[in-house]
């Protein structure tokens, strides 16, 4: 199986929102699918929308920091990978 790409890991969690924060490594956009991995658990969504500061934006870029909604709950240190 291709791990894919390492884009990123995730800084926090917001369990009420389901809202992970992304600290990027490599660009990303909305509609990208990602994989998020850790604590031997595995899973794969499609990138909905993205946040920064508040506001929806369609592209982030290494060293942005953005939120998003994720499928399940991610912890930090989790890896995130474009698929």
């Amino acid at each position: 199986m291709d791990n894919g790409e390492k884009i990123g890991k995730i800084t926090h969690f917001f369990p009420k929102i389901s809202v992970a924060v992304v600290e990027l490594s490599k660009d990303l956009r909305s509609g990208d699918r990602i994989r998020i991995e850790g604590r031997g658990q595995s899973f794969e969504q499609v990138v909905e929308s993205m946040q920064m500061e508040h506001k929806n934006i369609p592209h982030a870029k290494p060293g942005d920091s953005v939120g998003m909604k994720v499928s399940q709950p991610v912890k930090p240190g989790d890896i995130v990978y474009k698929v």
